[in-house]
């Protein structure tokens, strides 16, 4: 299926890469843009964390990251100095953040993708540590 598809991806993380395979599961080759290594713009960062419904503070990750360092803890801190952050130090930003047509999602936990990718998936699906996502049909186990 031809969809474009973009993942903002880090293959160290195992929901990230969950969300990628469940993506290419779908039939789809996504552009896979590593995060770390080429951060979204300023403006393609605010652009994704409205198109998910999400607060500037819900797209910051805590863990594994600078953010009690930066003090970014501070609820004085308005979405500009957040911001700032984010781009300063990437890892700040949670992920993965995926954009379809269909709309914009953190896939935290991965399988949210699923509400943003056509049903064309190919039979069943498990994730990394073995919960099953998808049945043998490529329909969604709730």
């Amino acid at each position: 299926m031809l969809m474009d598809v973009t993942i903002y991806h880090n293959p160290a993380c195992g929901t990230s890469r969950n969300t990628l395979a469940m993506i290419r599961n779908a039939g789809i080759e996504p552009t896979v843009v590593e995060y770390l290594k080429t951060p979204p713009s300023r403006d393609a960062l605010v652009k994704m964390i409205a198109d998910a419904g999400l607060t500037v503070r819900e797209a910051i990750r805590e863990k594994g990251t600078p953010y009690l360092e930066l003090g970014l803890d501070n609820p004085d801190l308005g979405d500009d100095a957040l911001l700032d952050a984010m781009l300063a130090h990437p890892i700040l930003i949670n992920r993965p953040f995926v954009v379809t047509p269909m709309g914009t999602r953190l896939a935290r936990p991965s399988e949210v993708v699923l509400d943003i990718l056509p049903e064309t998936h190919k039979g069943a699906f498990a994730k990394e540590d073995g919960e099953q996502v998808l049945d043998s049909e490529g329909k969604r186990i709730v």
